[in-house]
């Protein structure tokens, strides 16, 4: 079987994270999201990939290649304009004729729900669509059954049927193609998956497939820390770098080659230090932490379920909690981030314009690439910092910092 992974979005609602960085490539559990799906595909021996991309192509075309570092053999298909989920489907009409497996490429998903959904294929013949349980339905795609066949998705209702939504994977017939060829626009002006798929239910039959092992949807910058918190706790350690004694490793953490844990660190797992990062010494690595390549955390500085991309350094006296810093970030000495309320609400964060509650009780700073702070520099929760910009020594960051701002 092959499988068809959807990778072309713009990851607008993920900046200033994806300013720079598609969406498929940002930093998650040590490797770059994407990789997990493909992991989990060929474990389950399918290495036929196509990778549907567009935004920054160039760039996950670089990473993966053809795929044979991974052991995969990959190939890519682009979607220049970005008219809805059927024609993204669509644009591997002519590629695939055959079964295969459909992912969207921002979703956690597990290998052993891949192969559930597999195997429900294998017994139906038929097409299959992944479901999970939410909390918050009327976000998504929400599913109407009856036993295990589709009767109806509802895009975004008001009042939720059920808490099943579509999970955004699949394994379809060939047949698909032929379907999404008659779905007309929606009032979107974009091709609907949901309409090809209600169209099927009608008539030829969607079968659907509950996945049980932990699923997520990446659509905010702040749900790449649950998405890390999940991956990690999956995380199994080694220790292929340099650990001078005196630095102290408790449960699972990786540490890469090359990478260095200088004397008087302490590290607690799960954490992921990739190759090429200087820890410590006298440093406090704390649990769901993942340190991109080249990352610097020095002397007394506390570092706590975080993400952490390429070649930026927090060297002297910082707490970052609960945050993710983006590529080339240099936090001056005594750099803090808070991540928590005074009245111990969820942390509220100014996006889009608008005042939204993130939902998590902490949450620090998202920052961009390329962000300089000075020494005593105060950023507090909730914060998002845009590429480019300067903090300056004892200033105060808070709410949304536009790209190339000085706050003095």
């Amino acid at each position: 079987m092959k499988a068809l992974v959807l990778a072309a979005g713009e990851g607008t609602r993920l900046r200033p994270l994806t300013t720079n960085t598609p969406k498929p490539l940002l930093l998650v559990a040590g490797r770059p999201f994407m990789s997990h799906v493909l992991e989990a595909l060929s474990a389950l021996d399918v290495k036929d990939i196509y990778i549907l991309v567009g935004w920054k192509a160039n760039k996950i075309k670089e990473y993966y290649g053809d795929g044979s570092r991974l052991g995969l053999r990959i190939k890519y298909l682009e979607q220049r304009e970005r008219m809805g989920t059927a024609h993204a489907i669509g644009c591997a009409d002519g590629s695939i004729d055959e079964p295969f497996v459909c992912i969207n490429g921002d979703v956690i998903i597990f290998q052993d729900d891949i192969k559930s959904m597999i195997d429900k294929h294998a017994s139906t013949g038929g097409h299959v669509m992944g479901t999970v349980a939410v909390e918050r339905p009327e976000r998504f795609g929400v599913i109407e059954a009856s036993g295990d066949r589709l009767v109806r998705i509802h895009e975004k209702p008001k009042v939720p049927p059920t808490k099943m939504i579509n999970a955004g994977a699949f394994i379809f017939n060939p047949d698909i193609f032929d379907a999404i060829k008659a779905t007309p626009k929606s009032v979107r002006g974009e091709y609907e998956i949901t309409d090809t798929l209600n169209s099927l239910a009608e008539n030829s039959g969607v079968h659907i497939e509950e996945l049980k092992h932990g699923w997520m949807d990446v659509g905010l910058p702040w749900d790449l820390l649950r998405a890390n918190e999940i991956l990690m706790a999956r995380l199994r350690g080694r220790v292929e770098g340099t650990v001078e004694p005196g630095a102290v490793l408790q449960g699972e953490v990786v540490v890469e080659k090359g990478a260095r844990i200088r004397s008087g660190t302490y590290i607690e797992g799960p954490t992921y230090i990739s190759e090429g990062c200087d820890i410590g010494p006298n440093c406090y690595i704390r649990a769901s932490t993942c340190l991109g390549p080249g990352v610097r955390v020095g002397a007394s500085v506390e570092v706590k379920n975080s993400i952490v991309m390429s070649k930026t350094h927090v060297p002297h006296h910082n707490y970052v909690g609960d945050s993710i810093l983006g590529e080339r970030c240099n936090l001056g000495a005594g750099t803090k981030v808070a991540n928590l309320r005074f009245d111990d609400k969820p942390v509220k964060v100014t996006f889009k314009g608008e005042l939204i509650d993130s939902g998590r009780r902490k949450l620090g700073v998202i920052m961009g690439d390329d962000v300089k702070t000075g020494i005593n520099a105060m950023i507090d929760p909730g914060t998002i910092v845009f590429e480019n910009s300067i903090i300056g020594p004892g200033a105060i960051a808070h709410g949304n910092v536009g790209p190339g701002s000085r706050i003095l």
